[in-house]
């Protein structure tokens, strides 16, 4: 994750991406620009940012590893998890990573209930017996 108080300047691009494949890094998150992102989707690097710009700035090397950041407003610490997908990203405290992964596999296997029977015929009302709460006007 990459603090950079959501600048328009990217700081991230193809060839870091390169890098970081060839490192093991799992993606990167930039409060921030990022450039070359049709190359970074086609390297299948996990890739967010703030904004997408084709100017970059030059690298320095400056910066810190390992230290708490603010990124949309919110701490990120070492260890935390960073879930996300094309709807967004969340950031789970590293204390609570484990019970939060099991709920969502809890929900996961409700909403797979769900769809099949929505699948067999019912509706999503049905299924989640919404009538009851609507009102009959």
């Amino acid at each position: 994750m990459i603090d950079v108080g959501g600048g328009p300047t990217a700081v991230w691009g193809e060839l870091a991406s390169n890098s970081c494949l060839v490192k093991g890094v799992a993606g990167v998150v930039i409060d921030g620009a990022v450039r070359d992102l049709d190359t970074i989707l086609e390297l299948n690097f996990p890739c967010f940012s703030r904004h997408v710009a084709p100017h970059a700035g030059e690298p320095k090397g400056l910066g810190e590893i390992g230290s708490e950041i603010e990124c949309g407003g919110q701490k990120v610490h070492t260890g935390d998890w960073i879930v996300g997908d094309e709807s967004g990203l969340i950031v789970v405290a590293r204390e609570e990573a484990v019970e939060m992964a099991n709920r969502a596999l809890d929900v996961l296997e409700r909403e797979n209930r769900i769809r099949e029977e929505i699948k067999r015929g019912g509706t999503l009302s049905s299924v989640l017996e919404l009538e009851k709460w609507e009102q009959i006007r």
